[in-house]
């Protein structure tokens, strides 16, 4: 039985990790892992552009980029699983996207010669999955990354372009109003890629029908201003390696390695590639990390002092009309980063960890004025379903732009703790939200997330991030007691794993995570459970407690699922939940749950 002795001393060794994970400025940034698809993606645009750079080109930045393709090339053969395929991180199984991407930008780098082998027992992976058929199963009517893929593959001549969708990049140039009428085949976030890629298309093999060569190549020069438009200070499309990637390969293929949009797109790449030549799937997620550990440091009770920048956090918000969704100002992103969009997820936790310093004298004034544009915003972006999507509103059709139950959740308990500021508005918007998450409940209990995974789920879905989510939200605007809320703690209680933990998956191929233990812990804490869920509750605090003080709350998981179906982890996210978890346990439940 744990006792409380135990429970402190594994929180406080958690929080001072926290607390030593901030940066010199005053917030948390995290460390993404590295990723075999982003830099399988990067090694082909830089050696695309090596190719087709002019002879005007800079001897020096040639050789830059060949440097950093060999490099690339080392990482990635480095990182072939067993079977010869690639996951997209070193802890991720082999999936056919990522090594169909390692095979074309081997075949881009020349490396053909140099690693027979590894070639020959990648293309065994990927016949073993369906080859083409099999990647086109994995994302099924989502055009957003089949085609991208399918792209490389014929840049590097192991694809042929007759297999390549073509993409209508001219409805890019329509208002961006209008985009979520057009019926678009690839997901809000993926216009960049819908243009230079779409041109790519184009370009190789014009469409039979005369209208449609005639609006697409009238369309190639204003979907080149959407692009310019579109991209950040930084280079980087949404700071992510593979859609800048595409971009820029896309475009230096059809002639254009020299266009200034192209030239940023490397110039990004080239910045953000890592000392053993590898790329992560996006630059960082400071906002979010930041966001998470003031909320987590937060369920204890009260702050430390100081404990951030809060100019650095607020200045974060975004202040303007964001030319890549045309979202208005108010919202936040993943991270400071010029590449960054503001979205549901990211506002809502900025808005629950800006209410710890709404009664601040000093502070309170200015706190409070940010959090009218993001609730507003939040408001702004509820779909005609009751739930809350990512970026835009209304889109829907495809799975990363439709609503999701954790988004939902979250973005109710950010309006709910600034209910004052708009309570009707508020009000209506919880009761189309309760809807929502209601209709989406699964007949066992459980509610799935739309950006956190599980790999080791038949689905590839994350039901106990998901749960615990929703949960949260329940027993925050005191819904504990509800049919739906009771369902959801039973489900969880009935998912435990022997041992005290949970994960996905059978126990006997995946153990439990301290990222999905906390998750579940937190929400059994925050709930002051009954006395069928006390034990379950005890047994997963003995087993987060243990992990905590055995140094396992430093081992990710990649639990994090970007858009379409690309797998991550970040080191700060066990070390965030299990924070959150203790913290509430020993703020709150102690008595209860020690003996």
């Amino acid at each position: 039985m744990i006792g409380s002795a135990q429970l402190q001393a594994a929180y406080k060794k958690a929080r001072a990790d926290l607390l030593a994970a901030r940066t010199a400025a005053g917030h948390w940034e995290g460390h993404l892992s590295s990723s075999a698809l982003s830099t399988a993606t990067a090694v082909s645009a830089l050696a695309v552009a090596a190719r087709a750079s002019s002879p005007e080109a800079s001897t020096v930045t040639l050789s830059d980029y060949l440097q950093l393709v060999e490099r690339g090339v080392a990482y990635l053969v480095g990182q072939q699983n067993g079977d010869g395929g690639w996951g997209d991180t070193d802890r991720s199984y082999s999936n056919i996207a990522t090594t169909m991407l390692v095979i074309a930008a081997l075949h881009l780098a020349e490396q053909e010669a140099r690693h027979p082998r590894v070639l020959e027992r990648a293309r065994a992976y990927v016949d073993s999955q369906g080859g083409i058929g099999g990647l086109r199963a994995r994302y099924g009517v989502d055009k957003t990354f089949v085609v991208p893929i399918l792209t490389n593959c014929a840049l590097a001549g192991v694809a042929d372009w007759s297999q390549v969708s073509p993409l209508p990049f001219e409805w890019a140039c329509l208002p961006q109003r209008y985009y979520r009428w057009a019926q678009l085949p690839v997901v809000s976030y993926a216009i960049p890629a819908l243009v230079a890629i779409g041109q790519a298309r184009f370009l190789q093999g014009p469409p039979p029908r005369p209208w449609t060569r005639l609006v697409r190549r009238a369309a190639i020069a204003p979907s080149m201003r959407v692009l310019e438009r579109m991209q950040p200070s930084s280079g980087g499309y949404l700071e992510a390696a593979p859609l800048t990637s595409f971009v820029a390969m896309s475009l230096a293929a059809t002639g254009r390695a020299d266009h200034p949009v192209t030239r940023a797109a490397l110039r990004f790449l080239c910045d953000t590639v890592r000392p053993d030549g590898s790329w992560p799937i996006d630059t960082n997620l400071a906002t979010w990390t930041t966001s998470l550990a003031i909320n987590a440091l937060a369920t204890h009770g009260t702050l430390p002092p100081d404990v951030v920048n809060l100019d650095w956090f607020l200045d974060c918000q975004h202040r303007v009309r964001h030319p890549f969704t045309g979202a208005d100002p108010g919202g936040w992103g993943w991270t400071n980063l010029s590449g960054a969009v503001p979205d549901a997820d990211d506002t809502a936790g900025a808005l629950l960890a800006c209410r710890h310093w709404r009664d601040q004298p000093q502070d309170g004034k200015r706190v409070t004025g940010a959090a009218r544009q993001g609730v507003q915003w939040l408001l702004d972006l509820q779909n005609r379903d009751g739930g809350w999507p990512t970026f835009c509103r209304g889109w829907g059709k495809l799975p990363f732009d439709r609503s999701g139950a954790d988004l939902t959740a979250h973005a109710m308990r950010a309006l709910h703790a600034w209910r004052e500021l708009q309570p009707r508005a508020i009000e209506r918007a919880l009761r189309r939200g309760w809807s929502y998450l209601q209709r989406h409940q699964r007949p066992d209990g459980s509610w799935v997330p739309l950006w956190f995974g599980n790999q080791d789920e038949p689905q590839e879905e994350n039901p106990v991030y998901g749960t615990a989510r929703v949960l949260l939200a329940y027993h925050e605007l005191g819904a504990d007691g509800t049919n739906e809320a009771e369902r959801g703690y039973r489900w969880l209680a009935a998912v435990q794993r022997e041992d005290g933990s949970w994960g996905g998956g059978p126990a006997d191929r995946a153990a439990g995570s301290v990222e999905e233990t906390a998750l579940a812990v937190e929400a059994l804490v925050a709930r002051r459970p009954d006395a069928a869920l006390h034990p379950p509750l005890k047994q997963g605090l003995q087993w987060l407690t243990d992990a905590v003080l055995a140094d396992r709350h430093r081992e990710s998981s990649p639990i994090g699922f970007y858009f379409a179906k690309l797998w991550y982890y970040e080191q700060l996210y066990p070390l965030l939940f299990a924070v959150a978890a203790l913290g509430r346990a020993v703020h709150g439940m102690a008595t209860t749950v020690c003996d």
